[in-house]
């Protein structure tokens, strides 16, 4: 089983938003994802989304862009970024959920002997009180998260952290996301968020012997990443 990821795929298949506003690089970007989703994932293969999927407002409007995503070959796990207001209730979203789509909320799903866990984290730039607060919140849930697949871990198993803010800053120094997801025994992390050619990005950021891989679509050429260390 290979592991892939990609993140801020902003389908608008209900709703007018087109990406191509945002430069020409997103011309046809969903088809050249498409067209790599294809020639890379087998059934049997893994795909993480780590958040931004669709702009649509409510759940209903959503279930055409996660019915595309659905379409394509692989299990994939999705999770909440900071644009999916569609996005509220986790138990209703599991409810309709596509056939072979899994979601992530400050907990862990299996699949097979992949654990996938992660939380949506929160902007380490913004400094004021609400976001102070929302970052301590962050805290407690990533935690959750971790320990829920600590918990469910058994041997041979392999678990992934899903993320969708950075979990450090644009020096890409340690924070407080760092420095816990280092207290637990993981394979690699994903995350997204960032877009444009102005962004402070690297491909893969080493913390603590672990690696950190942007997926966010634009910034990877519009393609998915193969995470190597969730192979199984």
């Amino acid at each position: 089983m290979k592991v892939f990821s990609v993140s801020d795929l902003h389908l608008s298949k209900l709703c007018n938003k087109p990406m191509d506003i945002f430069g020409d690089g997103w011309n046809g970007y969903w088809d050249n994802i498409r067209n790599d989703w294809r020639d890379k994932v087998g059934d049997e293969d893994v795909v993480l989304i780590a958040g931004d999927i669709s702009w649509a407002m409510r759940l209903d409007d959503a279930l055409p862009d996660l019915d595309e995503i659905a379409e394509l070959p692989g299990k994939k796990v999705i999770m909440r970024g900071n644009h999916d207001y569609w996005w509220q209730s986790y138990q209703k979203l599991l409810d309709v959920l596509p056939c072979g789509m899994f979601a992530v909320q400050n907990n862990a799903v299996r699949i097979g002997n992949l654990l996938v866990c992660g939380s949506r984290l929160w902007n380490l730039a913004a400094n004021g009180e609400h976001d102070k607060a929302m970052q301590a919140r962050e805290v407690i849930r990533l935690r959750l998260a971790l320990e829920d697949a600590k918990s469910q871990k058994r041997e041979g198993d392999k678990i992934a952290v899903m993320v969708h803010y950075p979990p450090f800053d644009v020096y890409f120094a340690d924070s407080v996301f760092t420095e816990l997801i280092a207290e637990y025994d993981v394979d690699a992390v994903v995350y997204g968020h960032l877009h444009g050619k102005n962004v402070r990005v690297r491909d893969i950021v080493n913390k603590n012997g672990l690696n950190y891989y942007l997926t966010s679509c634009d910034l990877v050429g519009y393609k998915l990443v193969e995470i190597k260390e969730l192979e199984l």
